[in-house]
């Protein structure tokens, strides 16, 4: 793991962010526009259950993680490291993903045999990539930590997909900018900390959203119940996700993102279907995020 300090002019306090991947990395840009204006000092992780584990270590460590893109979908091992942990989401952030096609400075299009990136990138530019069929695909870790080992290993004939912010970091030459296949290519970030210092982070912001998740009984219609009386209390359910419980045939767990106008009627429709549900979780509560540009 890497630490890094960043010191930004006009802050407003220092917060200590543990993210997957390294420098220039996707999850790096989204922690840095996230808290914009504040001091902010980055635990850099190699995976995503590492942040969990420096989140116990140190309890007032922030945790920021990509839950979901519009092109790949879910993280579902994402969920499920939040649902058994001790931690709640207080914010989220949507960042616009534009990936670059990167290589070291004294190379070019001819000399380029190899690409590295993290698997989810590489899908999102599978269009360019059939483009050149010469190209050997290699996946690795992480978009940033792919560029950075290339300049540090100078790699001849690798090239990278990474944001732009990672080639400027390692002193790569941009051979291609905007090559993801899908120009709508978003990826939702939660922001979490340890239970305990929830209240204090939400009453910085408002809270119109919340992520849950639950199980069901095995028995007909009792997910239409409840999503019968969601609609009844005027919540509005932005996104619902099944996995499977592991063990326990045909059952799955819910994880449920709604937004609302009312917190009072929000609560009200959380006891309402709370008897109807079994292990229901409140993740968190927080402040529906906008998309960035």
């Amino acid at each position: 793991m890497i630490e890094r300090d960043f010191f930004i002019y006009n802050s407003l306090s220092m917060e200590k962010i543990a993210i997957q991947g390294t420098t220039g990395s996707y999850h790096d840009i989204a922690a840095h526009q996230y808290f914009n204006g504040q001091d902010i000092q980055l635990l850099c992780c190699g995976k995503f259950e590492d942040i969990f584990t420096n989140m116990k270590k140190d309890g007032k460590l922030v945790g920021m993680l990509a839950i979901e893109n519009t092109i790949a979908g879910s993280l579902l091992q994402n969920y499920e490291l939040v649902r058994q942990s001790d931690t709640q989401i207080i914010g989220e952030y949507k960042l616009r993903i534009s990936h670059c096609f990167v290589c070291l400075p004294d190379e070019d299009w001819n000399d380029i045999t190899e690409v590295n990136s993290h698997p989810i990138a590489l899908m999102q530019c599978r269009e360019f990539l059939n483009q050149h069929p010469d190209i050997k695909v290699v996946e690795g870790e992480d978009t940033a930590r792919s560029a950075q080992l290339i300049k540090e290993n100078n790699l001849k004939g690798h090239a990278a997909i990474c944001s732009k912010a990672a080639a400027q970091e390692y002193g790569m030459k941009i051979l291609q900018e905007g090559i993801e296949t899908n120009k709508h290519n978003f990826t939702r970030f939660l922001v979490i900390v340890d239970g305990w210092q929830a209240d204090e982070y939400r009453r910085r912001k408002s809270v119109n959203k919340a992520s849950m998740v639950f199980s069901l009984p095995h028995t007909e219609g009792s997910l239409s119940q409840v999503l019968s009386i969601l609609s009844f209390y005027n919540i509005n359910l932005t996104k619902i996700q099944s996995i499977p419980i592991i063990g326990r045939e045909w059952e799955y767990l819910f994880y449920v993102d709604v937004v609302f106008n009312d917190y009072v009627r929000y609560k009200q429709s959380i006891n309402a279907i709370s008897p109807l549900t079994k292990e229901l979780k409140t993740l968190g509560e927080y402040e529906e995020a906008k998309s960035s540009l």
